[in-house]
């Protein structure tokens, strides 16, 4: 008896008709919808199978330009400083040289009379500005406003072509954890880039690089020369402008930031209609709400920000809020982290009667406040933080 034989007699091996029998009839007892789910389909054509950004691509790329700012800068010649050198040299060979330089960045247009939103960094100590549109073409511009502490600045073309492509704003506050971005701009002078990827985090406060701090956190490849270039949803729509990266290289390590629509868009619309950027204003200095202090103070947990002090005269103070009051919540909206009220209040339409919830004496107290407007003056600024 072979081996074969000897084995199917022992095991009692099934015929492949059994098989058969068997999956057809496990198919038959899973419902039709269930088993229609499961089937699998060929494409018919290379339309069902195609994916691809290049129609958001095509809508957004023209409304992205470069921002080349030219600074003339002064350098010594370090060795023949020392007072040893110019006894034998002269003050003449030791005075400093000047010399230029010329950085580049990105920036979107936002409305179609040539005004452009870029970062503060990108431009600053910049004595000329050039902006050259996706199609090669060249046009100086001017600074029309610039804000240190949210790192925006608006230029606005010199003699601006008709018709300019300008992003419309999305809604950043509508934006959620895991959705589609695009990031668009010129990194390392290589030539207009798009990179993909997705919201990795909102309201990051810890990046650094201005005052009000509430960024987007993406994965979408952000490097030098990007600053100031778009962040755009699928939509078209323009969703934060790319400002910073977290990086120990210098390249994309996939963690970068942009400033949100929603704080842009204000400052843009301030610009048309005052000529400049005007931004709410409480009053108070802040500081964080440690565990210590949360304990101390009956709170469940560290939360809100802080009242370390009150500017004299301005909002908080006239509407009785208090050195020792942590505000929990701004015009509705949940503080959180003390970092995030300044963003809020910033935000907020100079004037507006909001609702300010804040925590005293182990309880819950709301006080209606009018938004008063950010002073600009050095003498008011040092006492404005928020």
């Amino acid at each position: 008896m072979g081996t074969s034989e000897r084995f199917e007699k022992r095991h009692k091996v099934l015929p492949p008709c059994f098989f058969v029998l068997l999956r057809l009839s496990t198919v038959l007892l899973v419902s039709p919808e269930a088993h229609a789910q499961s089937v699998r389909v060929v494409p018919e054509n290379t339309a069902q199978v195609q994916l691809s950004f290049a129609p958001v691509v095509a809508q957004v790329v023209p409304s992205v330009v470069n921002v080349y700012a030219r600074r003339v800068v002064q350098r010594r010649r370090g060795l023949f400083d020392d007072p040893f050198f110019q006894q034998f040299f002269g003050d003449d060979f030791a005075a400093p040289r000047r010399r230029t330089q010329q950085s580049l960045g990105s920036g979107v247009i936002v409305d179609s009379a040539g005004l452009i939103v870029t970062n503060h960094h990108v431009i600053d100590g910049a004595q000329e500005l050039t902006v050259v549109l996706s199609d090669r073409r060249e046009f100086k511009a001017e600074l029309v406003l610039d804000d240190a502490r949210t790192d925006l600045a608006v230029l606005k073309l010199q003699n601006p072509p008709s018709g300019l492509p300008a992003l419309a704003f999305r809604d950043s506050d509508d934006i959620r954890v895991g959705d589609l971005v695009l990031a668009v701009g010129n990194p390392f002078g290589v030539g207009q880039t798009v990179t993909n990827g997705i919201v990795s985090a909102l309201a990051r406060s810890q990046v650094g690089v201005a005052d009000y701090q509430s960024f987007i956190q993406t994965d979408a490849a952000i490097n030098p020369g990007n600053s100031g270039g778009a962040l755009v949803t699928l939509d078209g729509r323009l969703l934060g402008v790319n400002t910073a990266i977290f990086s120990k290289s210098g390249g994309s390590v996939g963690i970068g930031f942009a400033i949100p629509a929603n704080l842009a868009r204000p400052i843009i619309q301030q610009l048309q209609k005052y000529g400049k950027a005007r931004r709410g204003w409480l009053g108070v200095r802040i500081q964080t709400v440690t565990d210590e202090i949360a304990q101390s103070l009956g709170l469940e947990k560290a939360t809100g920000a802080l009242v370390a002090s009150l500017t004299q005269g301005g909002p908080a103070e006239k509407h009785k809020i208090k050195v020792g009051d942590v505000i929990l919540k701004f015009d509705n909206k949940v503080v959180g982290e003390m970092r995030r009220l300044p963003r809020i209040v910033a935000e907020t339409s100079i004037g507006k009667a909001v609702s300010v919830e804040v925590w005293r004496n182990g309880k819950r107290v709301r006080l209606p406040v009018t938004l008063g407007e950010f002073p600009e003056d050095d003498a008011k600024l040092t006492a404005a933080m928020s």
